[in-house]
């Protein structure tokens, strides 16, 4: 048996600029590109309709085309990974295994626990950065602490930025990571292998959403307007690329680029992305609870029945009821209404917002853990360079704003203003009334 190299694909499902990819095959050994469906995740999943395990399906038969094109396969499981990779180590004889990162706190332990497996079994095991652009301990206060503001983060984040960009010769500015594959030149550094056979989405428990997937490509346009359009969810002036971070199955660092050129306000949503991934890693206790310590004394009146509404999108304030209609059914919510009915729950119904970010991510198709917790937390107060408690979003005035025409509010809610549309589930001025005296009595 001849000695292989494997690259474990996870939240990077592309084989162009796939930094672990790119070292991989340079390391001198063919290499088996292998994927596993993670039983500790998928069996967690209520819904078996969920649309990120038909999406992440898609994908991975999409890259076994690929791959069938150079005379190689992606070998697929279905399984515990700790399982799996002990199986492997039967099955060949392995020399080292490449991946990139994972900062959430179960990939985390996942691959401390396949690390150990494989070094006591002498194989190496190299991760590599590819889902951010900076992470970890890259972007730091002068002091080494890590920053829990964005804009003095953002500040440094640019400042790195622009000392890690090189002049490619055409004029154009490239990133100084990984231009990887496909270059041509590591083609045949795939196992040659026929294709192997993927496990079915009804074989693990699964069956087909029925919801449309964004495109991977995005006009131009559409980024070049961005910071003009961004704020309007009735038009077309997103990018709608979220699960594609989600998954990589695009590379941050190729829109990074693009959006340096094209539009900073698009470049400052991506550094958005690398500030709540940093603080996921620097401060994991944002899984489970509140950034700053003294919200977790907020007395929530946690009424089932107003968050039944809340989900349904029938609480009477339009916007709110457009968004989680919207969420409902396709599995995406536009970025400014997801602010609005954050604060919605959190402020107006007081309602624990970790409830609500536990129904993001169940919907959405585009779930970030570092992200949805960072978000929700922004909204409610408590996290990182969060909104103060006091700004309480007013659902008629965002809606006045950013939807006068009501063409986002109609779309979604077809019965608004006639008699089947239910009254607000609570008066806007009493509710913030209400919402101030019991954040500062928790804050006192």
């Amino acid at each position: 048996m001849s000695k292989i190299n494997i690259f474990w694909f996870r939240r990077d499902l592309r084989l162009e600029d796939n930094a672990g990819l790119y070292h991989a095959l340079k390391s001198g050994l063919p290499v088996l590109p292998i994927f596993i469906f993670d039983k500790n995740i998928l069996d967690k999943l209520e819904d078996k309709a969920d649309a990120r395990v038909e999406f992440i399906h898609q994908e991975i038969a999409r890259l076994s085309d690929e791959l069938e094109k150079l005379g190689s396969g992606i070998l697929v499981k279905y399984g515990v990974p700790h399982d799996v990779w002990t199986e492997l180590l039967q099955e060949y004889e392995i020399d080292a295994v490449f991946t990139n990162h994972d900062y959430e706190p179960y990939a985390r332990e996942r691959d401390g626990e396949i690390r150990k497996l494989l070094k006591d079994n002498g194989i190496a095991f190299h991760s590599f950065k590819d889902q951010v652009i900076f992470e970890k301990d890259e972007v730091l206060k002068d002091d080494g602490e890590p920053y829990v503001v964005f804009t003095p983060y953002k500040r440094k984040w640019l400042e790195k930025l622009d000392s890690e960009m090189v002049d490619d010769g055409s004029g154009g500015m490239l990133s100084f990571y990984f231009q990887s594959y496909p270059t041509g030149k590591y083609h045949d550094h795939f196992l040659k292998t026929k294709p192997f056979e993927i496990p079915t989405l009804a074989g693990m428990g699964f069956e087909p959403a029925g919801i449309p997937f964004p495109a991977r490509e995005v006009k131009q346009g559409i980024i070049k307007h961005y910071d003009e359009t961004r704020n309007f969810p009735a038009v077309d002036g997103t990018s709608r690329l979220g699960i594609h971070y989600r998954f990589g199955t695009i590379s941050i660092r190729k829109k990074a680029r693009k959006a340096a050129i094209l539009n900073k306000t698009y470049l400052n949503e991506l550094i958005w992305r690398d500030f709540y991934a940093m603080i996921l890693w620097h401060f994991p206790h944002v899984v489970d609870g509140p950034f700053r310590p003294q919200y977790a004394d907020i007395e929530w009146r946690n009424n089932e029945q107003e968050f039944k509404k809340w989900c349904e999108g029938k609480t009477g304030y339009p916007i709110v009821d457009a968004g989680m209609r919207e969420l409902n059914e396709t599995g995406y919510m536009h970025n400014r209404v997801r602010m609005i009915v954050a604060s919605f729950l959190s402020k107006h119904l007081l309602i624990n917002w970790q409830w609500g970010e536990a129904y993001f991510a169940k919907k959405l198709l585009d779930f970030d853990l570092a992200s949805n917790s960072g978000g929700w937390q922004w909204a409610a107060g408590c996290g990182t360079d969060a909104a103060p408690y006091f700004r309480i979003f007013n659902p008629a005035s965002q809606q006045e704003k950013f939807d006068k025409d009501l063409n986002y509010v109609k779309k979604w809610v077809p019965e608004f203003g006639t008699k089947d549309y239910p009254e607000p589930i609570v008066d806007h001025k009493m509710a913030r009334e209400r919402c101030l005296e019991v954040y500062k009595k928790a804050l006192k």
